[in-house]
């Protein structure tokens, strides 16, 4: 297991980065609601999200950086670590799907970032699924890491992608309602099985939400970044500005 090892420095040096070259050159808009800190620092928070793009994980980052005040880690896979191993430097740790010896290795390291009251993210489908595949699919280690750290408050998070009215893709982050109980009461399969329906319907409401705004940002959406204007903004700005210029001085 590849375990996290970060620094301020990078994350200062990363964020910038990431919001000004990759996001900006990849997405129209980033938009997020709900509440990305549901408890105070201290208390551990276990993030669930889906998982449909290689990039939910630079997306998430920037939504961190831009609004959250505690400290977060993200599982990442092994293979994709071992290529790109500076993610480590801004939270990022590793799993080995393909050894149980690597799944436990990094449930463990899991269990002991919650128990030090941090935030760890999970993609409880395991690999990249297509947005609209469902059901989802879920892995047992989420139902694992409550079993072994009950205390934990459970964060819902869907990313939805759209293409619609600009050149670059739209999309938002949403932050569901928390989910806090006790959760030895059930065992491991019954709390995995409620917890994904419960990130199911999320999601199927996410794009409802988004269907509804028919390309314009959700209602009660915070931006997180709005890049300069698309080549279509631009080419209709350009003929917005000839009509302008051709009716008070083209007769």
């Amino acid at each position: 297991m590849i375990a996290s090892d970060t620094s301020r420095w990078f994350k200062w040096v990363f964020s910038h980065y990431n919001e000004r070259y990759l996001l900006q050159r990849q997405f129209h808009a980033i938009d997020m609601l709900g509440d990305i800190d549901p408890a105070p620092q201290g208390r551990p928070v276990l993030y669930m999200m889906n998982h449909s793009s290689w990039w939910d994980g630079l997306i998430v980052y920037h939504a961190i950086v831009r609004d959250s005040r505690r400290e977060h880690f993200m599982m990442m896979d092994e293979r994709q670590m071992s290529r790109y191993r500076f993610f480590r430097k801004i939270g990022a740790f590793s799993i080995d799907k393909t050894s149980n010896r690597g799944l436990i290795e990094s449930l463990h390291y899991s269990e002991q970032l919650l128990k030090q009251g941090h935030g760890v993210w999970l993609f409880p489908q395991g690999d990249i699924q297509h947005l609209e595949h469902r059901p989802l699919q879920f892995q047992n280690g989420i139902g694992y890491l409550l079993e072994r750290c009950p205390e934990a408050i459970v964060q819902p998070v869907t990313a939805y992608y759209s293409l619609g009215l600009h050149q670059k893709a739209d999309v938002s982050l949403l932050f569901g309602s928390h989910i806090q109980q006790d959760w030895l009461i059930e065992n491991r399969k019954h709390r995995t099985a409620r917890l994904r329906s419960r990130l199911e319907q999320q999601l199927n409401d996410h794009r409802d939400l988004v269907i509804d705004a028919n390309g314009e940002a959700i209602v009660g959406a915070r931006s997180l970044l709005h890049t300069a204007r698309s080549t279509n903004e631009k080419y209709d700005a350009w003929k917005n500005g000839v009509a302008i210029w051709t009716s008070f001085f083209g007769r």
